[in-house]
């Protein structure tokens, strides 16, 4: 695999970095100190040359270790290997989204046009299905997993990232005050979080019917993706 200090998508070695997070979502999530520093990495440090930030850099390592290819993903898109990859993206995965749409086998929806919880695709359609950070706006994030398992056929993999605060379990947010991503100003109802993830985030995947889990690390614990394997 590539080296982490090399940009998962482009190759590029620079990186510069911005803080994302504001007071009002700090109160809302109970962040300690920790865990502000490492999810504005997160979220705030990206490639200078393709604006991949970490969040990015780790979806693409975990898709790229599920095609298996040693390269970046420009140089992956760009050859024939992906050629016969059939590759559902639900809602744009972070800066990926140029990329994946190179593949002849892509398809991009949106969530909440399509719904997660119903997706309008035949069982084993796809070999690889990508999303980040959108399930935590999800109301029903299990039900969204056992579709992304359905979907995906035999020997493929679901490969997806959300906010995960590590030295917690996940929780519901049902009952708590509301809380948006996007910017200070957004109260988006699609922004809204429904479910605030933990370190057990890996046994909603084997819940929800894929075989095996692998939390992928390109920056630990800033940079996580999480890979569901069938078959």
């Amino acid at each position: 695999m590539l080296p982490r200090s090399t940009c998962q998508i482009c190759g590029h070695g620079g990186f510069v970095h911005s803080d994302v997070l504001w007071p009002e979502l700090i109160h809302t999530w109970e962040l300690q100190p920790d865990e502000v520093e490492y999810i504005n990495v997160q979220q705030g440090t990206r490639c200078e040359r393709c604006g991949g930030n970490v969040r990015s850099q780790a979806l693409a390592r975990g898709l790229l270790l599920v095609v298996g290819w040693p390269g970046t993903l420009e140089s992956y898109v760009s050859g024939t290997a992906g050629a016969n990859q059939r590759i559902l993206e639900i809602n744009e995965a972070g800066t990926l989204s140029p990329w994946l749409a190179r593949l002849a086998g892509h398809r991009l929806v949106r969530y909440p046009e399509v719904d997660m919880a119903r997706l309008p695709f035949h069982d084993r359609a796809f070999d690889v299905v990508v999303h980040s950070d959108t399930l935590e706006h999800v109301r029903e994030p299990m039900e969204a997993l056992a579709e992304c398992a359905r979907v995906v056929a035999p020997r493929g993999a679901c490969v997806f990232t959300v906010p995960v605060r590590v030295a917690r379990q996940t929780r519901s947010r049902r009952g708590l005050p509301a809380s948006y991503h996007g910017n200070p100003d957004c109260r988006d109802a699609d922004f809204l979080v429904h479910t605030e993830y933990g370190s057990d985030v890996w046994t909603d995947v084997l819940r929800a019917g894929f075989d095996s889990c692998e939390l992928v690390d390109y920056q630990f614990p800033a940079g996580i993706a999480v890979i569901g394997r069938r078959g």
